[in-house]
């Protein structure tokens, strides 16, 4: 009988062990390394891009105010008109009135009857010539009056075409009011949720620019520039309030045009406006009362003041304050 010998167990894992570590290796690989517990939220990037869509959303409201304030304005002076013009409709009907009684009694009968009633050729030749001359003038005023009652009539339907534009403004106004109001909630929850000592760095933050940018402080370009900028400091620690334009609060472009205002220049309502509410200019040429626009979608507005520095009116619970020229991505300076 033959011997049968047996292997020697070894002290290294079998080969099954190996194939299934492989395995998992392979597995590991391919599905990239897990981290042990998720990364950090980052709260204040959150809070950033909630300010930054609450005034986006702000603008949109302030362009939905201005719209509807411009349309009330029309409609008044159109229902105006409309008051003015009815008053004329009935005075001519008034005189039509008037008229055809003339009429009546100057010689509204048969040519031939008139003549027989009449005291003699001569006496109805004067009354014929009075009636013609009354049916004349009553043609001229009856044109006049259909004139006129189509002018009213077109005035009626402008005024109740801007009287829909008007509702549609304000519903617009509404939307952008309630999503302000939802970001604005968002964000301050999130910003309570912090540290103190995090909320101190993240306002930090905010205020941290390049403050090389710019060469020493120029003189206001003009007369109503250096008005605008005094006035801009003069609003310094006055609170943000979204959608206000002063005196007692502000939002950006709410500072920036009350600033102007009390220099005598009328600048649009929102910041994209005031983006084109003047000549462009370089950064490096930028002088004191030249409006700084922010983002690519100009969202953010503020007035330069030389060293390196803008006033602005950041967001809700920072006051009206002076802050880096290049805080946040420019896209465009604007000298009025």
């Amino acid at each position: 009988m033959g011997s049968h010998r047996r292997t020697a167990p070894s002290s290294g894992p079998d080969r099954s062990t190996v194939v299934a570590l492989g395995l998992l290796s392979a597995a590991a690989t391919a599905l990239g390394a897990v981290p042990s517990a998720a990364a950090p939220h980052d709260t204040r990037a959150d809070v950033d891009r909630l300010y930054q869509e609450a005034e986006k959303a702000t603008e949109a409201y302030n362009a939905a105010e201005e719209r509807a304030d411009g349309l009330r304005r029309q409609i008044t002076a159109l229902q105006d008109g409309i008051a003015r013009k009815q008053q004329r409709v009935n005075t001519m009907r008034e005189s039509l009135g008037s008229l055809a009684g003339a009429q009546y009694r100057s010689g509204g009968l048969e040519p031939a009857l008139a003549l027989l009633l009449s005291d003699g050729p001569e006496d109805y030749l004067e009354k014929a010539s009075v009636l013609d001359r009354i049916t004349v003038h009553q043609a001229g005023e009856l044109s006049r009056l259909r004139g006129a009652l189509r002018s009213l009539a077109q005035d009626r339907a402008e005024a109740a075409g801007r009287l829909g534009a008007l509702q549609k403004s304000r519903k617009a106004a509404a939307a952008h009011k309630r999503t302000v109001e939802r970001k604005l909630g968002e964000a301050r929850r999130l910003l309570g949720s912090l540290p103190a000592g995090e909320r101190a760095a993240w306002d930090r933050a905010t205020r941290s620019a390049r403050t090389d940018l710019l060469g020493p402080a120029p003189v206001p370009y003009s007369g109503r520039a250096a008005a605008a900028v005094a006035a801009a400091r003069s609003a310094l620690g006055r609170p943000y309030v979204w959608g206000a334009n002063g005196p007692t609060g502000f939002d950006c472009s709410g500072l920036t045009q009350w600033s102007y205002a009390q220099a005598g220049v009328a600048l649009p309502r929102t910041s994209q406006a005031q983006r084109y509410a003047g000549r462009q200019v370089p950064l490096s040429e930028a002088r004191p009362g030249d409006l700084v626009v922010y983002r690519s979608d100009a969202s953010h507005v503020g007035m330069y003041m030389g060293n390196g520095q803008v006033i602005h009116a950041p967001y809700p619970g920072a006051p009206v304050r002076y802050d880096p020229v290049g805080m946040m991505p420019i896209s465009s300076v604007t000298r009025v």
